[in-house]
Order: structure tokens, then sequence, then C-alpha cells
């Protein structure tokens, strides 16, 4: 069906002129009626009829109806609400208030009561009940079908009626497409100041993101504007509201919880302390805040809403006004009497005084007309669908028709009209309002499908900006890595730049880690001290130094934890005996340690928490500890890994999704101190075995990971004789057979013959020509039997097992030759010579793994 064009409102006019008076179904157009009169006339001209029997401005009646019945009953808040908003719309369909308990189904105790205290209020609807207009009246009616029955209800028996909509069809303007609700609210604000608002009317569903982004970018801009924020969205009103609630938390209320509310206190908290429990956050900016906290429930709404007032300093009358009619004001802070008030500030519309100036917002879903020259319409899409009540008093094809011819109006209100929409959104196709499938002749799925214009982004003028000093000095350039550092660039170069803007809060399992740490080190420099009582206060420090992060209910399992974590690390220590690091000179690099500290014992050894920075490698970091000159130990209070996962997540060409540098780095700097040995690095997992020990079947060789380094080729490594031992002694059983049958000389011949790819495919090396001639001379020295083939690609899936669960030297080669590049190439970004940008060296990142994925846009626009 065609859309039809709106009368416009001179021509409305003109046909409606010569009568008494003029019934419309939205004040918005009686209004426009009424600044167009052009004669004398006594008494009102245009009006809705519920103004015209109220004889004022409509109110909301379900407001004051429910603040009635809660008054006078003792009914439940939510069921008042309920009856109240059946009653009201069964009296607006049907035409009167006791229709309602015609409905079996609806008829209950709460709904009876309601109707008799609502019928004794004096309300628009009662008012419209009993009012009819004087059959002596000459009266017109604009858009009949869009009354409801109750307002048809005054009508009186003989009236003139017109249609707001004309013969002629109207053409839709093209909707114009952007990329982002952000592009949509930067162009209202290129085109809209504070000079031109009051031509300008913006209709948006205001359940949208549209509507806060609005609001936001015309108050940044001076732009005045009205029908937007309602009472709970007042910046102090909501503060409050989020005290009350937070004050109901318990103790496992983090301060990252309450940063709004501090931030309107006045009060700034360091990122780190962000996941600490106010309750343990001991510092005097949030005293006020945990006091009013501890002592809510002692407190009444009137007494905490002063306090609020006398600690921010604001006036909230229009709260107290509230609390006052609801009321709560002398009773105390409950929590469900918190969440009473959160239900009644969601559920109805507090009136709230305003400048009735500057750009219109209307909603989508509320307003029919809009009465400006300039319009724009935002979104568009199933969000301006309204829901039909589904209620049998409802006649959903008369709804529907009012709810379309509303659409319609809205479309064509003002005399610009402006589409601004999405085609997409997080890259799913934006649905059109579903009304346009009924008003238009044409298929469609998406606006594009439609006559639109598409716009690139805006190139916004750019200000002075800050006040800017030249600064005549180089980058400073980035001569050393860490593992942590490289893993995070490789994953994601944006994220590592933000990593050195953006400070991230303590985290509990950051601290554990750090206390394991210290323990470590003071049992290794001190095992003589520690005995179960010292391991048992070492308990309680962990405990109060890990307070702020960690829930009460969850002390006694914290404790049981920590508890496994240091025997399990004594005993790996005392099985494990380190090296005395004689062959080690200090370092210099300690730092303070909580256990040393605390037992009055200093750590004076060399081989623990070691800091290493080597620049000709670009590399840095800190061993945990060096147990012997060959074997590095780091302590992890994570969860294990296999041997494989570790040289599979260190991969360089190309990288893994989840890089981790860290036992690669560590030996290829280790092996400058110790050139030309088989180094070994152990994670030493000390919390794996937690379920075990508790249950008393655990063992330690469940808690280590070993990467060993060979000083050699894998190739010289895979033929050397030891391989050859080892794959005879511990193959699989076809491979041990085929291989008890030959010499160590033939096995080596094959090399010779052939050379072992660089793969660690095990298919892509039996298929390789090493395969075929490994093949070829096992059945010339065994025979061509079928466990000789058999056994060949047993052995070569062996091999290749070895190869992917140790590192070789050209591994070691390879990954400094990879930190050189990245280091070129960290610092090229750094001099500003290109972007850091999203995607790692394998492509997207893995999100998992980023830190400031709030600050990283997947685009580089």
């Amino acid at each position: 069906m065609p859309i039809p064009r709106a009368t416009p409102l001179d021509d409305l006019y003109e046909r409606v002129a010569d009568h008494d008076l003029v019934l419309v179904p939205d004040a918005p157009l009686a209004s426009a009626l009424n600044r167009r009169l052009d004669r004398p006339h006594l008494g009102t001209f245009a009006t809705t009829p519920r103004r015209l029997a109220a004889g004022r401005r409509e109110e909301a009646e379900d407001r004051t109806a429910f603040l009635e019945l809660i008054e006078r009953t003792d009914l439940d808040w939510k069921r008042c609400a309920y009856a109240i908003g059946n009653i009201l719309q069964c009296w607006e369909h049907q035409g009167q208030i006791d229709s309602i308990l015609e409905y079996n189904a609806y008829a209950d105790d709460a709904t009876e009561a309601a109707v008799k205290y609502i019928d004794e209020l004096e309300t628009t609807s009662s008012q419209l009940t009993e009012y009819s207009v004087s059959n002596d009246s000459n009266v017109a009616v604009v858009g009949e079908d869009q009354l409801t029955t109750l307002e048809r209800s005054i009508l009186p028996d003989d009236y003139d009626t017109f249609s707001p909509f004309s013969d002629e069809s109207f053409e839709l303007p093209p909707f114009h497409i952007f990329d982002s609700t952000t592009a949509i609210v930067d162009t209202l604000t290129d085109s809209i100041s504070a000079e031109n608002a009051e031509d300008v009317a913006i209709i948006l569903d205001s359940a949208s993101e549209y509507s806060t982004l609005v609001e936001s970018a015309f108050e940044s801009a001076g732009i005045p504007f009205y029908g937007g924020p309602g009472f709970i969205d007042d910046p102090d009103h909501r503060a409050f509201c989020q005290l009350l609630r937070i004050a109901h938390r318990g103790t496992d209320t983090r301060v990252r919880d309450v940063k709004s509310i501090l931030s309107r206190l006045g009060v700034t908290v360091d990122v780190e302390h962000l996941e600490k429990r106010l309750h343990d956050f001991d510092t005097p900016d949030v005293e006020w805040l945990r006091k009013f906290c501890d002592s809510i429930e002692e407190r009444t709404f009137e007494q905490s809403l002063s306090a609020f007032e006398r600690r921010t300093e604001c006036s909230m009358d229009g709260f107290h006004d509230e609390l006052d009619a609801l009321g709560i004001n002398n009773i105390p802070v409950t929590e469900a009497a918190v969440n009473q008030l959160e239900f009644y500030l969601q559920s109805y519309e507090v009136p709230v005084d305003r400048e009735n100036e500057g750009v219109l917002l209307a909603d989508a879903k509320s307003a029919a007309y809009v009465d400006r020259p300039v319009v724009f319409c935002l979104g568009l899409d199933e969000g301006w669908t309204h829901s039909a009540p589904r209620r049998p008093w409802v006649d959903q094809e008369d709804q529907y028709v009012r709810n379309i011819q509303q659409f319609q109006l809205l479309l064509q209100s003002g005399v610009e009209q402006y589409y601004l929409v999405q085609d997409t959104n997080g890259g799913a196709p934006v649905t059109p309002c579903l009304y346009f499938e009924e008003l238009l002749d044409e298929e469609f799925e998406r606006f594009s499908d439609l006559e639109s214009v598409t716009h690139a982004k805006a190139t916004r003028p750019q200000g002075t900006g800050f006040e800017k000093e030249p600064v005549d000095a180089p980058p400073t350039e980035v001569e050393t890595v860490s593992q942590s550092s490289l893993s995070t660039y490789v994953n994601c170069p944006r994220d590592h730049f933000f990593s050195r803007l953006v400070d991230s809060p303590d985290k509990d399992y950051f601290k554990e880690g750090n206390l394991f740490h210290d323990f470590a080190e003071f049992y290794v420099a001190h095992p003589d001290a520690v005995d179960g009582d010292v391991i048992e206060e070492a308990v309680e420090i962990i405990l109060d130094k890990t307070r702020p992060f960690v829930r009460s209910v969850d002390q006694k399992t914290r404790r049981t934890k920590y508890r496994v974590g240091l025997q399990t690390i004594t005993s790996f220590l005392s099985e494990n005996v380190p090296q005395d690091g004689t062959f080690l000179t200090p370092d210099g690099g300690r730092g303070e340690n909580v256990f040393a500290d605390h037992f009055n014992r200093p750590i004076e050894s060399s081989i623990t928490e070691r800091w290493f920075e080597n620049e000709k490698l670009g590399l840095k970091g800190k061993i945990d500890l060096v147990h012997e000159p060959t074997r590095l130990v780091d302590h992890k209070s994570g969860s294990r890994k296999r041997v494989s996962q570790v040289v599979k997540n260190s991969a360089i060409d190309p990288p893994n999704d989840s890089p981790n540098f860290q036992a690669l780095l560590y030996l290829t700097h280790w092996r400058t101190q110790q050139p030309g040995d088989q180094l070994e690095f152990t994670f030493f997992h000390f919390l794996e075995t937690l379920d075990d020990v508790v249950t008393g079947d655990a063992d330690l060789d469940d808690t280590l990971t070993t990467i060993t380094y060979y000083p050699t080729s894998f190739e010289r490594h895979a033929r050397s004789r030891e391989m050859f031992e080892e794959l005879r002694e511990d193959g699989s059983g076809k491979c041990r057979k085929t291989l008890g049958k030959i010499e160590y000389d033939d096995y080596r011949a094959v090399f010779e013959e052939a050379s072992i790819p660089d793969t660690r495919d095990s298919e892509e090396l039996i298929e390789s020509t090493f395969g075929d001639a490994l093949t070829s001379r096992m059945k010339e020295c065994v025979g061509d039997y079928k466990y000789v083939s058999t056994g060949c690609k047993q052995l070569m899936r062996q091999l290749m097992r070895v190869r992917s669960r140790n590192y070789f030297r050209e591994d070691l080669d390879a990954f400094e030759q990879f930190v050189d590049d990245r280091l070129e190439e960290l610092n090229r970004r750094r001099r500003g010579e290109e972007r850091f940008p999203v995607e790692g060296l394998a492509g997207e990142p893995n999100y998992r793994y980023v830190d400031n994925r709030d600050l990283i846009l997947e685009t580089d626009d």
C-alpha cells in the first residue's frame, strides 16, 4: 500500500477553522492548529479529549493511582502496579472502569481493591468517563480512528470527521546510511547549533543507544534540548540510588563497583585498587562510603538522603518529595525497601520541571506528531515497532491501525525530513521497522535495498585542541623486551601500546603469586628455619595480604589452598635441593621479600629471583630459581601445561594464537651463560596437585613440566647414536622390532642419503624423500615385511614427538632473529613511522589475552 501524504497543517486548519471545537488524538497537533488560529475564539479551539475533559494538561494517572493505592492498602507494590496497568488499559479500550472485572483471569483481590480506590480518585480517565461534548457544539474530529473507545465516548451525536491524510501519496526521502551510531550523532552535532535548535526535532527510540549518545553530545556541544533525561537520569538521583544498592551488596563489593559513586563524592582511586573489596580498602578517602554502607539498615531513607546531600553538597528536594509521596521517608533502608524504590522509579515517570527550549527529543513509540520545520528520524529499526498489548480487551486490528497511522504521520513530520540509519550493526544487517513491509511495495531486507545514500565517515574539523609545545627530543629506543611484553606485542601490537599507557588493577592471583614466590625464595635461603609452625604463620600472612581481594566466605578454602601450596613448595625444594650458587655472581637486583622482613632473616642467595637484562640479545626477565648451572625453575600458581603445549605456544613462524615465549626466551639468554651445554627449563606448578593433596594421593611429578634445550641441530640429534638407542629401547612395538634387527650405521646411512625436512608434522615427514629413504633402507636391511613399514612410520612419529617437545639450536637462533625483528619493528612504530596495528603476526588477535579490549577498535579508521 502506498504511504498516504499527511494533510499539510495549513490545509487542515482551513478545513476545521469554522468549527467551535476541534478534537485531535495528539497534543502537539492541537498546539500546531491553535498556533494557526487567525480569529478571536471563545474557549478551547483544538485539543485532545483528555485535556478537554480534565481542563488542564494530562497527568500520569497510573502514577497517581499507584501512589494512592500503596498509601491506602497493604498490597504488594508490584501487584498494585500490575493491577493499575490492567485497569487503566481496559478502561481505555472498553470505556468503563469496572470492565476489567468481566475478565475472570484478571479479576483478583488486588484488582477489585484497585478498582474501588481508583474509582474514587479524580483521574483524567474518570473525568473523561463523565464528560460529554454538548450536542449544540459544532465539533470537528481529526483522526477518529486514532481515538480510543474512552476518548470517543465524549463525542456528541453529530460531528464532522477529517482524516489527517490526503488523497495524495507520500514519497519517502532517501535513507541516509552511516556506519555507526557515533557517525549519526556527529552528523547531528555538525548540523544543529544553539541558534537553530528551536527549529529542530529528533525522533528516536528512547530505549536505544541513540538517546544517551544524543543527550551527551548535545550537552558537550552546548546545544539546548528537552524531552530527554527524566527524574532518574539526574546524576545525583542516579548516584544516590546506586549508593543504596551498593550498600546492600555485602562485603564482596569491589572498589570498581563504586567507582562512579566515588567520582560523585570527589574521590579518585588509583587503578591498582579497583579489584579490592571496599570493606577492606583502608584509606581515608573512602571512609565515609564504608561507614555509610556498614550502617545502612540503621538509617531511614530521609536520613540517608540528607547524609548524601551533605557529603556531595547538593540539594535533592525533588527526591525528598518522592520519598514522602511513597511514604517511605522515615522507614529503615532495608534491601526490600530499596528494591521497592527502584521498582517505582523504573516503572513510573516522575514529573520533572524543565525548560521547554531547544531541540525537541521525541520518543518514536509515544509521539504521533512533531511540529518542527526540520525533523531527524534516527534508527527507524525494529525499536520503532509498537508491541500491541496482548490482553483480551484490546482489539488487535484497531490497535494496529492506530500504530501504523502514527508511524506514517511521524515519518512526514516537519517540512524537511532526514532519515539517519545504519545498514549493519555489529556485522549483522539492521532490520527496518516492520511497518515498512506493509507500506512499501518493494521487497527489501535492509535499508540499502531501498533508495538510500551511503555516507563515509565524516572528517571532523580539528580545533586547536590542547596547547602543545614542541619537544626536540628523539623517542626512547626499546633495547630489551620481557617475555610478557613480547607475547602481548605479538598477539596484538595495539594492546601492547595501550598497556604502556594504561595502568591495570591489581588482581588476587598477582598478589598470591608474588607471595608464593617470596616464600619459595625464603625457603631456599633458610630451609632449616621453616617448619610446620612457620608454614601456618606464612598462611596467615598471605591471607592478610590478600584479604582486600577475597570474600570472607572464601577465607577457609583459601587457607587450605595456601597451606597446600606452601607445603608443596617445601616438599619440592627439599627433594630437589638447589646448588649453593657459588657458580654465580650476585645480580644486585633483589627486591623486598615479605617473609624475610617478617621473620627478620635476610636473603643473600644469588640463585633466586635473579634479574637479567641481555642487551646483546634484546631480552630481559627474572629467573625464579637457578636450580643448577644447567637447570632453571619457574614457580607457577596456574594450571599445568604439557611440554608440547609450551613448545607450540612459543612458535614464531607463524606465532600461535596464545603466544607465550617464557621458556624459549629464558633458555635463549641462559645458553649465553652456559654455552654448549644441554639445558632444562622447568615449570613448577605448585597448586596443580591441590585436589590430590586433599585426598592423600599427590605426586610431585604431576607438578612439573620440563623443556630441554639441545645445543645441536635437530637433524644432528635425530641421527645420533643416543637417539637411535632411545628409539630401539623406548619406541613403539614395531619400531623396536625393526631397529632391533639393524646396526646404528644402517640408521645413520639414511640421514646421509636424504636430509630430514624442516617440519613438525609427522605425516609430512612420512611422505617426504627422507621417509621414502628410511623405509627403503629398513626393508633392505630387515626384509620387505609389513611390520617394517609400520615400524618406520612409528619411528618418524617418535622423531616428531621429540621435535615438538624440545628446543634445538636452530629454534633459539631463529628466536634471536625474531626478537631483533620485533624490536626494530616496535621502535619504528614508536617513532611514529607507522601505526600500532590491531592484528598481530598471526592475524586477528586472540581477544582472550587482550588486556585493553575496550580501547581497541577493530578497524584502522
